[in-house]
């Protein structure tokens, strides 16, 4: 017998996350480049994330050189459009960005993956390439308990995006919100595991 899903987050009712969407106004348009291999997982941090920012676009895919959403993003915001991806030039993020209004970022692309399915999304993708990148300070706290990584800044997808939005709009405070219930959803899916050497429950 099939679980009852919720129809708005698409989640099990046991794990339903609509509770912890808030409704947050920010400035610069974010877009979420979604492997195919996230879209069911269930601890990504991407559906709490689009479901919270009012000014967010997903797209699902591999490689985006014929996405036709993402060439018209890329047409309508021209040089005032970044992918946040961590390579040698790319500019770090700092408040002082988006002091020069005519090369300001008003659109910010992230991708939502492994970092090796990330990776391979840069590579098949030259659209992508062709984009300035951007990348986050080091050392910033991540809350991603249900889910680890050795890589240096690894954050999820929902974090980097709070922490570069923060500093793109100097506004911190407008983002407290969505990272404590992010927390609150890594608390959720931790207190559903079963004692130590045992499977996750469903």
């Amino acid at each position: 017998m099939s679980r009852q899903l919720c129809q708005r987050c698409k989640r099990p009712l046991k794990t339903c996350l609509c509770d912890l969407f808030s409704s947050i106004n920010n400035q610069v348009h974010v877009v979420i480049l979604q492997h195919p291999n996230e879209v069911k997982q269930s601890k990504g941090s991407a559906t709490l994330l689009v479901n919270s920012l009012k000014n967010c676009t997903l797209l699902t895919g591999e490689c985006f050189n014929e996405n036709i959403e993402l060439a018209r993003i890329i047409r309508h915001y021209q040089d005032q459009i970044y992918l946040l991806y961590p390579e040698k030039q790319a500019t770090i993020i700092s408040r002082k960005i988006n002091q020069d209004e005519e090369k300001s970022v008003r659109c910010l692309i992230l991708l939502d993956a492994t970092w090796k399915k990330a990776y391979r999304m840069y590579q098949v993708s030259t659209n992508l390439q062709q984009l300035p990148k951007l990348q986050l300070p080091t050392g910033l706290p991540s809350y991603y308990a249900i889910r680890k990584t050795r890589v240096d800044n690894g954050l999820s997808t929902l974090e980097a995006s709070c922490y570069a939005l923060a500093l793109l709009e100097n506004n911190e405070l407008r983002y407290q919100i969505l990272l404590k219930n992010f927390i609150t959803f890594n608390q959720r899916l931790l207190s559903f595991r079963t004692p130590k050497n045992n499977p996750i429950s469903h």
